[in-house]
């Protein structure tokens, strides 16, 4: 349970404000925990920084690595000061018209901008940076020797899915292996080094952001990609054919939401696998995410104590089963390793028993969401405030909904608001109705409440950071430098302190 009273903002690291394309760990992110400390925040959550691929949609969970740290948030700053690059290297930085990502263009200038840096550090015999970088190298030798050698065969196999590399690589034949390790040398250093560029400047900003007493929260997908790098390198965790594909898949039963559930597609875990093994592999990727953030999110907690399993030739998650995971054995192993209060878990959704229990068990804080309290059941609904528990943490909205205003002017019912107004004893003000909800959810008597950066500023649908269930179009939102204006501070951090959350 996190301790005392407090409040804060959800905004990935691509929306930051920054003049190459893309958010990242820049003078944008610095500005961004300033405004946190002056509006009184405490937390800072962003989503999952992994690698991503266009073909996952650059979607933040689905990525490339359970590990590794995205590229694309390396900051030219640092590097510019240390000689890695020349301010005229980086003078032609991409754009968009709608101040959008354009991932393609962001990718391209990204990896000239790091291909230059790497080039000239490579020419490096000694010095801080070189001894930073080996001793990063030896310290994460458990994942970055198999990030590096996968990243540099997906490039020369031109981004094939790894089950379908040639039969020897696909299966970590040991000559292969080696003989790629060789040939591939100087591609394993630059990636190693990106790596190390990516939690250096990582370390830095959360260093900035602790100082001001801003904790940031990560966010953790509880599976991950088929082609990533762990599958690759831990096929016996998964559950593969003989053909290295998955034999069953994730996702959610049919429900109020979709007659057909939702179909994810991710591998699944063989827990007895892991189980053999202490849960080393898992317990790892936990204890690592929390080296560089405060506190984590585990997105679907649900399936750490039981999991929807669909066979994978099925085109809908219908024709599925439940199975049951060691949540007991697994959590009880995890928190001798990690701080007291460090996890949060999503929980959203259908909740049976002893998925409560567990959660109790361990004192897990679960989510509570305001936009999904308003409907039929409002009485007696578990996301209104006056049914929040304070070992919650209260969202206005998350990165898949809508937002206040997109969800007020488009897919709330005349209903939906008619509730809305009676619970606020006022009649409602769309343009002023951000206000309201981020007032109700400081109001609960949870220990923490979060909300979308778009939600503080009032956006509407436009704004929206994911669909789910569409592959095209999502993560795209950023945000402006001219957004984060001083009145928007002092406003939240009197709401703040009115409501006893001050940072």
């Amino acid at each position: 349970m996190i301790q005392g009273r407090g409040s804060g903002v959800l905004l990935h690291m691509s929306s930051l404000p920054s003049p190459f394309g893309i958010g990242d760990m820049g003078e944008g992110a610095y500005r961004f925990a300033d405004f946190l400390a002056e509006a009184g925040q405490r937390f800072w959550q962003t989503l999952p920084v992994h690698p991503t691929a266009p073909y996952y949609g650059h979607s933040p969970y689905m990525g490339l690595s359970a590990f590794a740290g995205n590229p694309l948030f390396i900051s030219h700053e640092p590097l510019l000061r240390e000689g890695l690059l020349r301010t005229d290297e980086v003078g032609n930085p991409p754009s968009s018209p709608d101040g959008r990502i354009d991932f393609s263009r962001v990718t391209t200038f990204k990896e000239q901008m790091l291909g230059l840096a790497w080039r000239r550090f490579s020419n490096r015999r000694r010095g801080p940076l070189v001894d930073q970088w080996e001793a990063f190298c030896r310290d994460n030798d458990d994942w970055l020797g198999d990030f590096a050698l996968f990243t540099a065969l997906r490039r020369r196999f031109h981004s094939t899915g790894w089950s379908d590399w040639p039969t020897g690589i696909r299966d970590r034949a040991g000559d292969e292996i080696r003989a790629a390790e060789k040939d591939l040398a100087k591609d394993l250093k630059k990636t190693t080094f990106i790596q190390f560029l990516f939690f250096r400047q990582w370390e830095a900003l959360k260093q900035y952001c602790n100082d001001r007493k801003i904790l940031i929260i990560g966010d953790m997908p509880i599976y991950v990609g088929h082609d990533s790098a762990d599958v690759w390198s831990h096929p016996e965790l998964f559950q593969l054919d003989h053909n290295k594909k998955p034999s069953v898949v994730s996702g959610v039963p049919p429900d109020a939401h979709g007659k057909a559930g939702q179909l994810w597609g991710h591998p699944l875990y063989r827990w007895n696998e892991l189980e053999k093994t202490g849960y080393d592999w898992m317990i790892r990727r936990i204890t690592h995410i929390l080296q560089s953030f405060d506190l984590v999110r585990i997105d679907h907690f649900r399936g750490f104590v039981n999991y929807w399993e669909v066979p994978a030739a099925e085109k809908t998650a219908v024709r599925g089963r439940w199975v049951d995971a060691p949540a007991d054995d697994f959590f009880t192993r995890l928190l001798e390793r990690v701080p007291e209060g460090s996890l949060l878990c999503e929980d959203l959704g259908v909740s049976p028993p002893d998925f409560r229990e567990v959660m109790n068990r361990f004192g897990f804080p679960g989510m509570k969401v305001l936009l999904f309290a308003f409907g039929k059941d409002m009485p007696d609904n578990p996301h209104i405030l006056h049914r929040h528990r304070a070992n919650s943490v209260v969202y206005t909205g998350t990165h898949d909904n809508n937002t206040i205003r997109g969800w007020y002017d488009g897919d709330a019912s005349p209903r939906d608001r008619s509730r809305l107004s009676r619970y606020l004893g006022k009649k409602i003000s769309a343009g002023d109705l951000h206000w309201d909800l981020i007032r109700l959810a400081m109001m609960s008597v949870a220990g923490t409440v979060i909300f979308p950066m778009q939600d503080v500023l009032g956006l509407g649908q436009e704004a929206r950071m994911n669909r789910p269930g569409t592959g095209e179009g999502n993560w795209m939102w950023r945000l402006t430098d001219g957004q984060l204006k001083p009145g928007l501070a002092g406003r939240l951090r009197k709401m703040t302190a009115l409501y006893g959350r001050r940072g």
